[in-house]
């Protein structure tokens, strides 16, 4: 699997302008609606929310991956968003959060679904790989990044 393959260009946001976990799963789920990937936006909101209660999707070093399953899709699908100023996001480190991946998958997916999740925690845990997503000042530079972890793994 190659995260380029599901991210939605599209839904690529640089400097995101939510400050909080909430605003930013809004922000990254209109950002995939506007790309018509999905349509619910309420309901995908619910769906990540929930999911949330379950434990923070903030995995710590700056990264957060919310994510859930739903019946609008038939592919994985990931937004992704940068913070230069980072975001609240009750992560498990307690720091704030500068780069998010929203990933959405098929709600009869378990494999893809986590192999996607897998796929973004490999790439977050190089220590090179995150300050360059953090310091990219346009989505080419993002689609480029993720481009070459995708050739390392």
């Amino acid at each position: 699997m190659k995260l380029m393959d599901n991210i939605v260009k599209e839904a690529i946001i640089i400097d995101l302008a939510s400050k909080d976990k909430i605003g930013v799963i809004s922000e990254l789920t209109e950002a995939l609606v506007k790309a018509k990937k999905v349509s619910s936006r309420e309901k995908i909101i619910r769906i990540l929310l929930d999911r949330e209660e379950l434990g923070s999707t903030g995995i710590g070093s700056g990264v957060a991956i919310p994510h859930g399953k739903t019946d609008e899709i038939d592919k994985v699908i990931i937004a992704f968003g940068s913070s230069k100023a980072g975001i609240e996001f009750a992560s498990l480190d307690g720091a704030p959060v500068h780069l998010v991946f929203l990933l959405l998958a098929p709600a009869d997916s378990a494999g893809e679904h986590l192999q996607a999740l897998a796929k973004i925690s490999r790439m977050v845990k190089d220590k090179r790989c995150r300050p360059l997503l953090r310091e990219a000042s346009c989505v080419e530079e993002i689609v480029k990044i993720i481009t070459e972890e995708d050739k390392k793994q």
